[in-house]
């Protein structure tokens, strides 16, 4: 089924761009499609003017935020960075790969708290590839690390897609 998918999806890509010429004489890096198996992602250090920008947007003032000495009184070693924000992540490297992408559902499952400054990876390893009507709907596995190995959030996302070339690709095989 997998390679029938490739074959199909090389089929149609194949016929949909033109050849183009190169006046500079060096070689366009080829275009990466994504396939089943595709791991995307993207790192980031959450601040505390993301903190209170996030609360701003979504009203969200929980004290595990903003004070130390609350979070702490709660068993946290200090204030949270919001689970919502951190999982901003999965639609954020989906979209930067894919434009156009359509964001239809995410399942999100906490493990362990983010603080600021923790260094959180975010990713997404697409599972399976689905053509309707010309788009792609595309269904994600989602994790988060921070520190490069503790998994702070998994889930699943799905998204359409218009096409399954991605952009801006640093894709993890």
């Amino acid at each position: 089924m997998l390679s029938r998918n490739r074959m199909l999806i090389r089929s149609l890509l194949s016929s949909s761009f033109p050849c183009t010429r190169n006046f500079l004489g060096t070689t366009p890096p080829p275009r990466k499609f994504l396939e089943t198996g595709d791991t995307l992602r993207q790192t980031r250090i959450f601040t505390n003017e993301d903190v209170t920008e996030y609360s701003k947007a979504s009203l969200d003032s929980n004290p595990l935020h903003f004070d130390s000495e609350f979070a702490r009184n709660a068993g946290f070693e200090d204030r949270l960075v919001h689970g919502m924000l951190v999982a901003s992540l999965f639609p954020r490297i989906i979209a930067s790969h894919c434009p156009g992408a359509i964001y239809v559902s995410q399942s999100l499952h906490y493990k362990s708290p983010v603080y600021l400054g923790d260094a959180v990876v975010g990713e997404v390893q697409v599972t399976n590839i689905r053509e309707n009507k010309s788009r792609y709907i595309v269904k994600f596995l989602t994790k988060c690390f921070k520190n490069d190995k503790l998994l702070v959030i998994d889930g699943e996302a799905v998204a359409i897609l218009p096409t399954l070339a991605a952009e801006k690709v640093n894709v993890v095989d």
